[in-house]
């Protein structure tokens, strides 16, 4: 059985499981990312090679015609096709130390592929990024009676953390984190970032400043552009996609925006007078959203006032009625704002926890 699922750079990493010690060689060295992927009739992964394993085979004393199944790992790390596979796979790469992540769908089958290099050789960004961390998170409750609303775990991992993660591995190296509730929880956690690949340093709201007011306490003007962006986010978000298309645009500040559908889920009905004269079956309305990420150039950062409660959405509309351009990026994929209990529930495919 075979499918068009897995694009063909992926497809040249499959070996059967018939295949010999010599087809398994062939298949990493066609895809030249150190492993390749035996498979089953049905294409899904069933173990994998990697040059470590095709050496541990030679010295065992197995020979280039032995069959690969005999050899292969069937006990391997990977990561499900879902709105956080970058920063799972990025996890499992510190936790493990291996260097390729596979993606799988449902089945089982690869539909997409992580490598260290992607994560660890990105140029690093001179740019800033800024996470609001300061939230109290009231409509969490109880949850976050004793925890900041970005510490709230998500896959056994604070959402603040799996950000940051995000960020350092598209190359950022300095984040501020605005702090207001529960403050310590958040620094104590990370510390001064070395921890997780970067330099943060915190911007301590005495006073709740809203999603654009911390702006006004970063120590200085920023040099280049700054990502801002919401701390409860889970979703694999592409925070330097964003940043280039402000600089190629040429935009003061830029949203990042994704499309949002309801389905009414009654027939609709449009009338004049008495009589009906269209009846439309569950249709289905969409709006483009704000969906809380956004890069904003030095000359807009200083437009933000010190010290008063101030939304971005102000600042956006303030560079509209400036005539600055504003931009809007689409962001496709999963993205959940965690804002009910309900989103959080979705964000953790349906498991409760703490």
């Amino acid at each position: 059985m075979t499918s068009d699922y897995a694009p063909q750079g992926l497809r040249e990493l499959f070996v059967k499981e018939e295949a010999t010690l010599w087809d398994a060689m062939l298949a990493i060295d066609r895809g030249a990312v150190e492993i390749a992927f035996v498979v089953d009739q049905n294409e899904s992964v069933v173990g994998t090679m990697t040059d470590g394993d095709v050496r541990r085979a030679l010295l065992s004393g197995t020979g280039f015609d032995g069959p690969v199944r005999e050899s292969m790992s069937r006990s391997f790390q990977s990561v499900k096709r879902d709105g956080n596979h970058r920063a799972l796979a990025m996890e499992a790469m510190v936790a493990f130390g291996v260097k390729q992540i596979p993606v799988l769908d449902d089945d089982g089958r690869l539909v997409g592929l992580h490598v260290i290099n992607e994560f660890v050789d990105p140029e690093p960004l001179p740019n800033w990024a800024v996470v609001l961390a300061g939230g109290k998170g009231t409509r969490l409750r109880p949850i976050t009676e004793h925890l900041p609303k970005p510490m709230v775990t998500v896959a056994g991992r604070p959402i603040l953390e799996r950000l940051i993660l995000g960020l350092v591995g598209e190359g950022f190296r300095k984040v501020f984190l605005s702090v207001n509730y529960k403050r310590e929880i958040v620094r104590d956690h990370f510390g001064d970032g070395s921890a997780h690949g970067c330099d943060i340093d915190y911007l301590e709201e005495s006073i709740p400043l809203a999603t654009g007011g911390p702006l006004s306490l970063l120590p200085e003007k920023p040099a280049e552009s700054v990502l801002l962006l919401n701390g409860d986010l889970v979703g694999d978000l592409p925070f330097r996609a964003l940043l280039e298309f402000h600089e190629q645009s040429d935009s003061g500040l830029t949203v990042g925006v994704g499309m949002h559908r309801h389905v009414v889920p009654f027939g609709v009905v449009r009338r004049e007078g008495n009589r009906v004269v269209e009846i439309e079956e569950k249709p289905t309305s969409h709006w483009w959203i704000n969906q809380g990420v956004y890069a904003i150039s030095p000359e807009v950062v200083s437009m933000v006032p010190r010290d008063v409660e101030y939304p971005v959405t102000d600042l956006i509309q303030a560079c509209i009625d400036a005539s600055l351009p504003v931009g809007a990026f689409e962001m496709d994929g999963d993205w959940y704002d965690v804002g009910r209990p309900e989103d959080l529930l979705a964000a953790r495919g349906g498991q409760s926890g703490s």
